[in-house]
């Protein structure tokens, strides 16, 4: 699913527009009330939202060389991983939430309704800022590929050791 270019917007539609029809799919099958979401549930997807991007900062500033103590190559790829599943997570809640919206459509003129459709699309946007959040980590990130031409690459092809 994740190459090495990193997730794409368009992986991230795909999961949303999947998870979103077969979401639709099965709260018509089932017909019962759609959940009931509290708002403790957007709250998290903000918390966590933050995480992810304060989880990419030591791997910016270690790129940028301000770092004051070496970071290390498997933090820096946890806080890929991190970044990539949280845009993952949110593409795949953003769908879920806007097929139970959905659902609610034809019943939003009863009062109880309209408020459950409050917190769905509260609950919407948590995940989009999620999917932000994880794309910007992601960017945050990238460490881009060594210079063809560098030093360590002219070492390495003579034999030598390429400096650490």
């Amino acid at each position: 699913m994740v190459s090495s270019g990193g997730v794409r917007l368009r992986h991230l539609v795909v999961i949303t527009l999947v998870v979103g029809l077969v979401g639709l799919v099965v709260l018509r099958l089932i017909g019962g009330p759609v959940p009931n979401p509290g708002w403790a549930g957007v709250i998290l997807l903000l918390f966590m939202a933050v995480g992810v991007f304060f989880a990419a900062l030591p791997v910016k500033r270690l790129r940028e060389r301000r770092a004051s103590s070496p970071g290390s190559a498997l933090r820096a790829a946890r806080s890929l991983v991190l970044a990539q599943a949280a845009a993952l997570t949110g593409a795949g809640l953003l769908g879920w939430y806007a097929a139970q919206a959905l659902s609610l459509l034809p019943d939003l003129d009863v009062d109880s309704q309209r408020s459950r459709m409050w917190l769905l699309i509260g609950h919407a946007l948590a995940a989009l800022v999620l999917i932000v959040s994880g794309l910007v980590a992601q960017r945050i990130c990238r460490i881009d590929p060594p210079d063809p031409g560098g030093p360590g690459e002219r070492a390495a092809s003579a034999g030598g050791v390429a400096p650490a």
